[in-house]
C-alpha cells in the first residue's frame, strides 16, 4: 500500500479508488502511518500540529458515497492538510501557532474549507507554521511557533531552512503526510516553503481565492494557495478553491472564472513564450544555486522559450509599512468574534497575554506586534496611504506591468522566493517548481510570475518545465 500509493498523484489515486484497488479509508490510514513514523518520531519533522479526529469516519462515508452515488470529482476521498491559520468549524483548533489561541475553536469553516469538503476532500489535519504567519517579530526562525515548536525540512532536518510561513504544509507534503496541502501567503509564505521543500506552490492573484475565515495580516496582499508535489495536483486543487465569495469583494474582480486548470497542462507550454529574467534579482544568490537556475534557463530554451535578459525591476518597496497598518485593522476584526471564553479579543490583548506568559510566548519577542499596535488600525495615516500607493506604483505600473509590456513578455522568472515581494505588493500570481538540488541536497526552485489572473499561463509554463526535467526526489526520512 504505502509503496504503491504514497507518492501517487491525485489522478492516479482516483483511478485506484474507482477500480477498487484502494479506498479513501485505506489511503487515510496510509498517511496517518506516515505521520506517526516521522512527525514526532524519527526525524521529528514537527509539521503537523493537529489531526482531525473525524478523518477516518469521513473517509468511510466517502467510500460509501463513491459506491452508491459515484465520485464527486478529483478530490473525492483525497486527504489534505491545511495551515493552522485557516478556520475549521469542527473538533480542530485554529491557532496561528500561538499559545494565546491554543483553545480557539472557529465557529465555522473558512470559505475554502467549505469548498474542499463539498468537493469530497478529507481534512486530515492542521499544519504548524511560523507563528502568526511570521508577523509576530523579527529574527524568529522559519517554521517556529510557541504552540507547535520548530518545523524541520525533510531534505535536511535541522540543516536546511524549511521556509516560512507555511512551513508545516511544506514539510508535510514533501514528507508524504498527505497528497495535497494548503498554505497562505502575504509575501513569500507559499513560495518560500514550497521551493525550500522541493514542491510546487501556487501563490494566486489576490482575489482568485476567498480569504474569508483566514487569520489575516494584510487585506491587500493575503491569499491562500496550493502546495503539492506536482503541477497537475496543484492545478486540480486550484480549480477546487477558485470561486466568488460574497463576503470577500476581491473575489468578485476575477474576469476569468476558470475552475478547471487541468486543461492548461501542456507539455509544450514553454514553446514560443518570452520569459524575462530580472538580473538585479539574481544578485546575492549562492553560486551553486545560481548554476541550477542557469541550467533551468537552458532547459527552457531547449523547450522553445525565448529568454530576455535585459529586464530590471524595482527592488525597494515600503518594506512592512502597509502590512503593519493593515494587520491591526484585520486582526482586531477577526478576534472580535472569537469565543468569549478565550483570553484575547484584540491585538492589544494578545500582546498583554504574551507579556504575561513571556517564558513560553516570547522566545523571540513581539516587535512587529508592538509596532502594529502603535498604529490607529483605521488606515487613515498618511504614512500608510503613501506607502500603499507607492507600493502599487513600483510593483505594478513601474514594475511588473512595465517590464512585461516593454519586452512583450509572457512571464518573469525568479529563483526560489526572491521575487515574492514585488508580486505580493502587486497582488499578482506566481508558481514555483523544483529545479534540482545543491551538492548537499538542498532543494532549489524556479518561480514564474505573471500579471493578474494569469494562472492558466503560469500553469502551462510550470507544467512544461516540470515534465521535461522531473527534478523532484522523495526525501530520505529513515
Amino acid at each position: 500500500m504505502t509503496t504503491n500509493f504514497i507518492e501517487a498523484n491525485v489522478l492516479e489515486l482516483q483511478q485506484a479508488m474507482d477500480s477498487g484497488k484502494l479506498t479513501a479509508k485505506k489511503l487515510t490510514l496510509t498517511f496517518l502511518e506516515q505521520i506517526a513514523k516521522y512527525n514526532q518520531a524519527g526525524p521529528k519533522l514537527n509539521a503537523v500540529l493537529e489531526i482531525n479526529p473525524e478523518a477516518l469516519f469521513i473517509a468511510e462515508l466517502l467510500d460509501i458515497e463513491r459506491k452508491t452515488k459515484g465520485s464527486r470529482g478529483p478530490l473525492h476521498g483525497i486527504p489534505i492538510l491545511i495551515k493552522d491559520n485557516i478556520d475549521t468549524g469542527d473538533k480542530m483548533h485554529t491557532t496561528a501557532g500561538s499559545v494565546a489561541l491554543a483553545d480557539h475553536y472557529a465557529k465555522e469553516d473558512a470559505f475554502i474549507v467549505k469548498q474542499l469538503r463539498e468537493a469530497g476532500a478529507i481534512i486530515l489535519g492542521k499544519t504548524n507554521l511560523t507563528e502568526w504567519a511570521n508577523f509576530l517579530t523579527i529574527g524568529m526562525p522559519n517554521g517556529y511557533s510557541s504552540l507547535g515548536g520548530q518545523v524541520l525540512n525533510p531534505y535536511g532536518p535541522g540543516e536546511f531552512d524549511v521556509g516560512g510561513s507555511s512551513a508545516g504544509t511544506g514539510s508535510a507534503i514533501a514528507a508524504n503526510f498527505a497528497p495535497l496541502g494548503i498554505g497562505t501567503e502575504t509575501s513569500g509564505s507559499i513560495l518560500s516553503p514550497a521551493s525550500s521543500n522541493s514542491l510546487v506552490g501556487i501563490k494566486p492573484t489576490v482575489g482568485l481565492i476567498s480569504r474569508t475565515g483566514v487569520i489575516p495580516i494584510s487585506s491587500s496582499q493575503d491569499t491562500t494557495g496550493p502546495m503539492t508535489r506536482t503541477v497537475t495536483d496543484a492545478a486540480i486543487l486550484l480549480g477546487a478553491l477558485t470561486a466568488s465569495d460574497s463576503n470577500d469583494s476581491a473575489t468578485q474582480t476575477n474576469p476569468n472564472r476558470v475552475t478547471d486548470y487541468t486543461k492548461y497542462l501542456h507539455p509544450e507550454g514553454l514553446e514560443g513564450k518570452r520569459i524575462g529574467v530580472p538580473q538585479n534579482y539574481l544578485e546575492g544568490i549562492p553560486e551553486e544555486e545560481l548554476s541550477l537556475v542557469e541550467q533551468a534557463i537552458e532547459d527552457m530554451k531547449n523547450l522553445g522559450a525565448i529568454i530576455v535578459r535585459s529586464v530590471e525591476l524595482p527592488s525597494q518597496f515600503s518594506n512592512m509599512h502597509v502590512m503593519i497598518h493593515e494587520f491591526k485593522n484585520g486582526i482586531n476584526a477577526y478576534l472580535k468574534d472569537v469565543d468569549p471564553t478565550l483570553p484575547v479579543y484584540s491585538l492589544l490583548d494578545v500582546i498583554q497575554y504574551n507579556q504575561t506568559h513571556a517564558s513560553v510566548a516570547l522566545k523571540y519577542g513581539q516587535k512587529i506586534f508592538l509596532e502594529a499596535e502603535s498604529k490607529s488600525g483605521r488606515l487613515t495615516e498618511t504614512e500608510y496611504l503613501r506607502a500603499r500607493l507607492e507600493d502599487l506604483r513600483l510593483s505594478q505600473q513601474d514594475g511588473i506591468d512595465k517590464a512585461i509590456a516593454e519586452e512583450q513578455l509572457d512571464a518573469l522568472l525568479f529563483v526560489n522566493n526572491y521575487g515574492a515581494s514585488i508580486a505580493a505588493k502587486a497582488g499578482y500570481p506566481s508558481i514555483t517548481v523544483p529545479a534540482g538540488y545543491t551538492e548537499e541536497g538542498k532543494p532549489v526552485g524556479v518561480t514564474f510570475t505573471g500579471l493578474a489572473f494569469s494562472e492558466p499561463l503560469l500553469i502551462e509554463l510550470g507544467y512544461a518545465y516540470e515534465q521535461a526535467t522531473n527534478h523532484r526526489k522523495t526525501p530520505n526520512l529513515d
